[in-house]
């Protein structure tokens, strides 16, 4: 689940923003006592529930509410972060001004698209679209950033994460099925992550403030965008139902706030190539989740078509190894 932007058009959260100093603080060396791949592992199974977590806070709640209930949460867990960090809010009306579209793009849009869209579809399916923002990153970022030439490989991962997004969706049965509005939300979720890491990258990238300090403006600026939205499109809750409830809490606790703060972590320590490998386990745990635990039913074309957006996706993401051992220079 994508909530701030990378360094490149990646399916990662990644650099897109300054990048982390190379000689760790203390408080960082101390994280590393716990083993990087155990925190991808942890990262992976937070971002895979985050479907999940999203289907069950729906069921007692309005999906704006519970998208402001999630950037809430999320927001609070890097408020306690960046105070303990001693981390200066950015500063600028135009830094803030950027900083409030991409909230838009990577916090609000996407965040409410994927909480309608769960009200018809089932949450593996949703994680699976949320395994197209590569591809459609690629496509943007051809038109966007002039250094984003296609190269055949990724012209061809493109095109076989579109047949896979086709084999999914069961298009040789006419789609039937598939609630199309609740899909189109999702792949249009998908979609804005992808506009707004592009879109920080050619406003933001390069900026002296932290990661943290960025982030934690970004996502206070989409808590205040829902908080205009949802009043005016929903109604104050009669009852307050503790499993959804729940749900939403660690929604924007641990899948917005904490998971954040794993994948920065990461990326530092093992650079942005590696930590966003994190992604193409996603939509494999919001799978497994989704029938394991929701009792989702599942066709053989859905997993079959999720493999192969995978590999689509990670065709389009490939980069030569001198470019790919730059880049994951911590």
């Amino acid at each position: 689940m994508s909530s701030v932007a990378p360094a490149r058009a990646t399916p990662t959260r990644s650099s897109s923003l300054p990048s982390p100093s190379p000689t760790p603080s203390p408080a960082r060396r101390r994280r590393r006592a716990v083993d990087w791949r155990v925190r991808f592992a942890v990262l992976s199974l937070i971002w895979g529930f985050s479907f999940l977590l999203i289907k069950v806070g729906t069921q007692g709640y309005a999906p704006f509410q519970v998208t402001f209930g999630r950037l809430f949460f999320g927001t609070a867990v890097l408020a306690v972060a960046m105070a303990v960090q001693r981390s200066r809010l950015p500063r600028g009306v135009r830094t803030w001004a950027h900083m409030a579209v991409a909230a838009f793009f990577l916090n609000a849009l996407p965040f409410s698209l994927f909480a309608y869209a769960e009200l018809t579809i089932p949450s593996t399916l949703a994680g699976i679209c949320n395994a197209t923002t590569p591809l459609w990153g690629m496509v943007l970022s051809m038109v966007a950033l002039s250094e984003d030439r296609p190269t055949r490989r990724r012209a061809a991962g493109l095109g076989i994460g579109f047949v896979g997004v086709l084999t999914v969706l069961g298009a040789w049965q006419g789609f039937s099925g598939l609630d199309m509005a609740g899909t189109a939300m999702a792949l249009l979720a998908s979609l804005s992550y992808a506009v707004g890491w592009i879109y920080v990258r050619r406003t933001l990238a390069g900026r002296s403030e932290s990661h943290l300090s960025m982030t934690g403006a970004q996502l206070f600026l989409g808590m205040l965008q829902l908080a205009v939205v949802t009043p005016l499109f929903t109604s104050f809750p009669t009852s307050f139902p503790v499993v959804e409830l729940l749900a939403v809490v660690a929604l924007g606790a641990l899948g917005t706030g904490v998971a954040v703060l794993l994948q920065y972590g990461m990326v530092a320590e093992v650079g942005p190539t590696t930590a966003s490998m994190v992604t193409y386990f996603i939509p494999v745990i919001a799978t497994a989740a989704g029938v394991a635990l929701l009792d989702e039913q599942l066709s053989w074309n859905t997993p079959v078509g999720a493999l192969i957006v995978l590999a689509g996706a990670a065709l389009t993401q490939s980069r030569g190894p001198k470019r790919r051992a730059r880049e994951d220079q911590p």
